[in-house]
């Protein structure tokens, strides 16, 4: 079963794998954007303290791999094709890839499960340039967002409550921290982001207490910044959070990357790095759930969502999902 596809294009953010590639990956990532320098070599670094090698790529591979397998599950014999937006493999080299493979239909599944100019109409973006630069045609179809799907709240449940059951302190004793990437105020104002954030944690502790988890209470915070302070964005910041929480007597903190489907550098350093330090000099207990793309429940979620969308195409192809025309809507500051 393909229905009226010849292959699956996976589309991830991307990561450098090497020092050499750090300096290059964060102009691409912030190329006509409005972030001053300092923080640019900010991020630099903290690329250095683990070698210049980003996590993200090895994770996404092994996705692809559970994907690939999955797929075969349901006896679909689709072709998978890695392609990032700010490194190697780029999007216009691997759309070439599949052009020379004879690829004129694919679906696209982007590992991002929230709408909003990032995560979603940028990728869009993305696919119409890099067509042009790799001069091919190929028909591709999104994959919807998957905020609210059941498998992706069962897969943050299965993480968080496999951290909570790790820990010695009862789950009632604990405050869950859900953290997400901020986005400017300007962003938010014209997606669904926050709604849709809000949502997936609704449903997670609902998912969390059905397994007789209830922890002491919850809150939706964010992480990693990267804007002028002039320029609004999303708060409260995971760091401030923290302080709150240990001003009023809290003394043990989970804090799971509700945001995000793989652990790559805005986990590895703001939160197991930045933010464990800062629960450490608070004097509370900090455990870091694993993200969700960490469950075999994300696997389920990606063949799911592949199925649903060839099954649909098949009955009706004008029931294709297209994200509509005026979702996500953001003019990106540029530098003046």
């Amino acid at each position: 079963m393909t229905g009226k596809y010849d292959a699956l294009l996976f589309l991830s953010f991307g990561g450098p794998e090497g020092m050499d590639d750090v300096m290059p990956f964060l102009a691409n990532v912030l190329r006509g954007k409005n972030v001053p320098e300092a923080r640019m070599k900010e991020v630099a670094h903290h690329y250095e303290l683990f070698g210049g090698v980003s996590p993200i790529n090895a994770q996404n591979r092994r996705l692809i791999a559970a994907l690939e397998s999955e797929l075969k599950e349901h006896g679909i014999d689709l072709p998978v094709y890695f392609g990032n937006r700010n490194w190697h493999p780029m999007l216009a080299d691997t759309l070439k890839e599949m052009a020379q493979a004879g690829v004129k239909k694919a679906l696209c599944f982007v590992t991002s499960a929230y709408a909003s100019y990032s995560g979603c109409r940028q990728y869009l973006e993305d696919i119409e340039k890099a067509s042009k630069e790799s001069q091919t045609a190929i028909e591709i179809d999104k994959l919807p967002v998957f905020f609210n799907h059941p498998l992706f709240v069962e897969a943050n449940v299965d993480c968080i409550a496999k951290a909570l059951k790790s820990q010695p302190d009862n789950p009632e004793k604990i405050q869950i921290a859900f953290t997400a990437h901020s986005i400017p105020m300007s962003m938010s104002s014209g997606c669904a982001y926050k709604d849709q954030l809000e949502t997936t944690c609704k449903m997670t502790i609902e998912g969390l207490e059905k397994k007789g988890l209830k922890p002491a209470g919850w809150s939706l915070v964010y992480q990693s910044r990267s804007g002028p302070p002039s320029q609004p964005w999303l708060e409260p910041d995971i760091c401030d959070h923290l302080s709150s929480l240990a001003e009023n007597g809290c003394k043990s903190v989970l804090v799971h990357p509700i945001g995000f489907v793989s652990d790559h550098m805005e986990i590895i350093y703001d939160l197991d790095t930045e933010a464990s330090a800062k629960a450490k000099e608070l004097g509370m207990n900090f455990v870091r759930s694993l993200s969700s793309g960490n469950s075999e429940l994300f696997k389920r979620l990606m063949g799911k969502l592949v199925v649903d969308q060839i099954e649909l195409v098949n009955k009706d192809p004008a029931l294709v999902y297209k994200c509509p025309a005026d979702c996500c809507n953001y003019t990106p500051v540029r530098p003046v």
